[in-house]
């Protein structure tokens, strides 16, 4: 999908960047019993307290509800329509079964309206296409790929990003995830042949504050802008140096650089090359 740029009639469009969005069904309303309403919680938790800063405000939002687990086996769906979907970088597609059901999907890169997509135990590793990673052939290139055999996807969701099978062993198959992490995941897990679509999302430049302010994200003041008793990088005369052994956070504690993976959990000895370790 190419991108967009405009003419400097003003300061907020010098910058700007859109996609050209003329492949999806943008005239097309959602369907209305895959969506629900996104609940503005601005950051704050139960007790209204701020939990997540530079929350707040933002255009109202429908959730397409994806289906995540493809477990609908043998039943052969017809692309509908390729659809925008607020609050989530790749597009959807619209998935009309031949049993009268729908679905919305994330669209791969190379699915068309019209396309016949189906997922099973014994389907053809084709785009669009969803079945267990024991299933495929070695360097075959998947998204939306699940962690735990029938939990849903969790990895590789977002526009753009892709793994690759590099190996088969036991119940057990090696993939090498969009950040270039080595993995280890059941064999059983299912996965999505391809691509996400919208590639070219990551060339996107909103040209304007206002632009982040329609997504709900506020400002972000920085610590050495602040006074002492705001913030530990506060204060001084001018720009003045951090002054402590590391960054800190608004509360005192290490950032930029500390870890903060929990190594007790169970996921960690899956790991083959962290991502780190290029």
């Amino acid at each position: 999908m190419p991108t967009i740029d405009h003419k400097p009639t003003s300061p907020g469009r010098r910058f700007y960047v859109k996609l050209d969005r003329s492949d999806i069904d943008r005239k097309k309303k959602p369907e209305k019993r895959l969506v629900r309403r996104k609940k503005k919680a601005a950051g704050r938790n139960f007790s209204g307290k701020i939990t997540v800063r530079h929350q707040g405000g933002g255009a109202k939002r429908k959730i397409r509800q994806i289906d995540f687990k493809r477990n609908k086996d043998g039943v052969p769906a017809k692309v509908a329509a390729i659809e925008y979907a607020p609050s989530r970088s790749a597009h959807v597609a619209l998935l009309h079964y031949a049993d009268g059901e729908k679905r919305y999907i994330l669209a791969p890169q190379g699915l068309n309206k019209g396309d016949t997509v189906v997922s099973g135990l014994r389907v053809v590793a084709r785009v669009g296409n969803c079945l267990p990673l024991e299933a495929m052939p070695v360097g075959t290139v998947v998204h939306n790929i699940e962690m735990i055999p029938g939990h849903g996807a969790q990895l590789a969701r977002s526009a753009g990003t892709a793994a690759q099978l590099m190996a088969k062993e036991g119940k057990l198959v090696t993939l090498r995830l969009p950040s270039g992490e080595m993995r280890m995941v059941s064999a059983k897990c299912r996965a999505t042949v391809g691509r996400v679509g919208n590639v070219d999302h990551i060339n996107v430049q909103d040209g304007k504050a206002g632009r982040k302010r329609h997504r709900g994200v506020r400002p972000t003041v920085r610590g050495s802008a602040m006074n002492p008793v705001d913030h530990p990088h506060g204060g001084g005369e001018g720009k003045a140096p951090i002054g402590l052994d590391s960054p800190r956070s608004p509360w005192g504690k290490k950032t930029l650089g500390k870890k903060t993976r929990n190594r007790r959990k169970s996921s960690s000895k899956y790991i083959v090359r962290d991502r780190r370790h290029k």
